[in-house]
């Protein structure tokens, strides 16, 4: 029997194993809950075919070794796509990466998708693997990914109909080596697309036009500010395309210049597909935003209360608190090893007072306390729960205040994930505020 070794047992561990165990192989899942260890696993090197490297897990010794070995070295991603061709299955791909936009922009594709009658479903770094949605259905009219940076590292034949990088800013640097490093994996999404597939270009994204020599795609262009030379802009508030008129910008549910940049990619996409302009004006002039993201989900009194918690970058952050001005801000969490500085400009501008928690908490405060942010709007309160009883004892009801958890970097020094830290939040803004 082949054999195959799966190192990392998270969703995109397990789905690779299914999968592979689906494929006939023998699977060899290293973990150290899980599975055997990695000290272990080296000793099993030379009777594997293929090794599938979780996206979370690092690309430590035994993972060099591999290398070395040349053992067939893949991710889940590359493993599902190859899947599909040994199989047969016709779904068509759409990938969906960049810095900011990606959850957004992929569960709205799918759902536009869905609305407009077609079998469509998303998968990836959202909701399940790409593998265990291909071992439920097996009749997709459309797979809509939404793909990490460390889901793109290790590709080899990944071919999406579809493809976008929505944007990009400075993220992930504990991975990276430096910025392009980290700019030029995102590219990975389209490498082997031909002038047959489709490549959603943004012209408003500097680091984006400036890699267009990576697009082997035929390039969709959109702007929210050029209509010259481009497929879909918005002017005047309003959203057009070659053909003229699309929809009334006023009237979209999903709000901000952020979901307008969103929006345009969606549009993109089912025009690409042929959904009709009375659909798409249907579907986003009624969308509801998704969990996590802006979520205005409960009320103290006057006091409003944000969840935000898939803010993981600068960026993200810094259109929340635009949006929420004068808010009160909750930041902070893993460190990325972003520089910081940029949000503290950000914070000095717009947040009123400012709650800091996670591991990046002293250095966040140092800098605002350089930039000249005023120590007695500074909370070091260093989790969710000391925050939420801090502000019971000094908010009034009756004052009118945002509340914003926008943490402006990843979850992984005290929680699973975003939607875990989300969830937490959630839970105890409700225990905390709802007595």
């Amino acid at each position: 029997m082949k054999k195959a070794m799966v190192f990392g047992a998270g969703v995109s561990g397990l789905g690779a194993e299914h999968l592979l165990k689906n494929m006939g192989y023998e699977v060899i899942l290293v973990d150290d809950k899980k599975g055997i260890s990695s000290k272990e696993g080296m000793e099993h090197l030379n009777e594997i075919e293929v090794f599938v490297k979780s996206p979370g897990v690092p690309y430590n010794e035994l993972v060099m070794k591999a290398k070395e070995k040349k053992i067939k070295l893949i991710d889940e991603i590359e493993l599902s796509y190859e899947y599909m061709v040994q199989y047969g299955i016709k779904s068509k791909i759409i990938a969906v990466t960049g810095t900011n936009g990606k959850t957004t922009t992929t569960s709205k594709i799918t759902e536009l998708l869905q609305y407009a009658g077609y079998k469509a479903e998303y998968a990836g770094n959202i909701g399940v693997s790409y593998a265990e949605l291909l071992l439920k259905y097996q009749d997709l009219d459309y797979i809509v990914l939404e793909l990490s940076s460390y889901q793109l590292e290790n590709l080899l034949d990944f071919k999406p109909w579809i493809t976008m990088v929505i944007n990009l800013t400075p993220d992930h640097l504990s991975r990276y080596k430096d910025i392009d490093d980290y700019y030029k994996t995102k590219f990975n999404i389209g490498k082997n697309q031909t002038e047959d597939d489709y490549f959603i270009f943004n012209l408003d994204s500097k680091e984006v036009v400036e890699r267009e020599a990576l697009v082997l795609g035929k390039k969709i262009k959109i702007s929210q500010n050029i209509s010259e030379k481009c497929d879909f802009w918005t002017e005047n508030g309003k959203l057009y395309g070659k053909d003229g008129e699309i929809l009334e910008c006023s009237k979209l549910s999903l709000k901000g210049k952020h979901n307008l940049e969103n929006v345009l990619f969606i549009t993109a996409v089912a025009e690409i597909v042929g959904i009709s302009n009375e659909k798409i004006r249907e579907f986003l002039y009624n969308t509801e935003t998704i969990e996590h993201r802006m979520e205005d989900f409960f009320d103290y009194g006057k006091v409003k209360f944000i969840n935000d918690s898939k803010g993981t970058n600068i960026d993200s952050t810094k259109f929340a608190v635009e949006a929420f001005d004068q808010c009160i801000l909750i930041c902070g969490g893993f460190d990325k090893k972003l520089d910081w500085a940029p949000l503290a400009d950000l914070i000095k501008i717009h947040a009123k007072e400012t709650y800091l928690i996670g591991e990046t908490a002293d250095d966040i405060n140092r800098i605002l306390l350089e930039k000249g942010y005023d120590s007695s709007k500074i909370f070091l309160l260093r989790d969710l729960r000391s925050c939420l009883l801090n502000m019971k004892e000094r908010f009034n009801p009756e004052e009118h205040q945002v509340v914003l958890l926008s943490p402006a970097t990843s979850s992984f020094d005290q929680f699973k994930s975003y939607e875990h830290r989300g969830e937490v939040f959630k839970e105890l803004v409700r225990e905390i505020f709802g007595r």
